[in-house]
Order: C-alpha cells, then structure tokens, then sequence
C-alpha cells in the first residue's frame, strides 16, 4: 500500500463537472494498492496518518497530528501509484491491485480513518477525476507499508 501524503489548506475533486468531494485544512491522500496488501496494511496506515505529526505548532514546528488540528481528509483513489516507468516509454500497472479488491480496501481504508474519529471526503472510484488542491508549506510525505 502506497500513500501520498499532502498537507492542504483545502483540497477539492470534481467528476462530470460536479464537486464530489472537499475539504478544508488537513490532508490529501493519493492512495494506491499492490497484490499483497491486506487489512493489515490498511489499518496500519490509517493509524500512521492520523497520528503523522506533520502540522506546526505555535512554535512553527511540524508537532501536531491531523487529529491534533481536527484537520480533514480527501481521499483519493490511485492506481498509478504502482506504474512502473523504467522498462519502455508507456508504464505497466501490472503491480497495481484488481480494480474490485482495490475497492474494498480503499473503502476499508476510509473506514478506517473514520473510525478514528477524522472526517473523510472522497473521490469516486475509477473515475476521471480533477483535483485542485493548495499545498501548505508545501508537505508532501510516501509512505509505503
């Protein structure tokens, strides 16, 4: 499981012209899934970002958590996390999860984070979707389990 971490002053996706999903302060995530991962790695990276302490402090340093700030979350959907680029011009997915399992544990995912008590907007899944976003610092962390 693969995970871009963005912290955001708002973030924001629309589909067919339509916003689906936004947020304000807190974190926007690029979230992709590989043939091994389990729940295991899902819950494990659940609590890793709600706790990540990437936010500032009044002293200005990064020592807050999402939960700290009772900061938000976008959530998005992405394959291309496992691209592999190197062997030809046109990436191969084949490290990427099947579409129908990578939707149960990105829904898992989300439900996860929910369940730490962090409010979770979301794209849709599979779906061409635009995403605007203002970085903040910028911040932008992988995380990998």
């Amino acid at each position: 499981m693969k995970v871009v971490v963005q912290r955001v002053l708002k973030a924001s996706c629309t589909v067919n012209n339509q916003v689906v999903g936004q947020i304000n302060q807190g974190l926007m995530l690029l979230v992709g899934f590989t043939h091994q991962d389990t729940s295991n790695e899902v819950l494990k990276m659940a609590n890793k970002i709600a706790n990540l302490r990437i936010f500032e402090d009044d002293g200005g340093k990064m020592n807050l958590s999402l939960k700290n700030i009772n900061g938000q979350i976008l959530s998005i959907s992405q394959f291309t996390l496992y691209a592999n680029p190197y062997s030809g011009n046109r990436p191969s997915f084949v490290d990427s999860m099947k579409p129908d399992a990578a939707l149960k544990l990105y829904e898992e995912f989300n439900q996860a984070l929910r369940n730490l008590d962090i409010e979770v907007a979301t794209g849709i899944f599979g779906a061409d979707m635009k995403l605007e976003i203002v970085c903040d610092g910028p911040v932008t962390i992988n995380l990998e389990y």
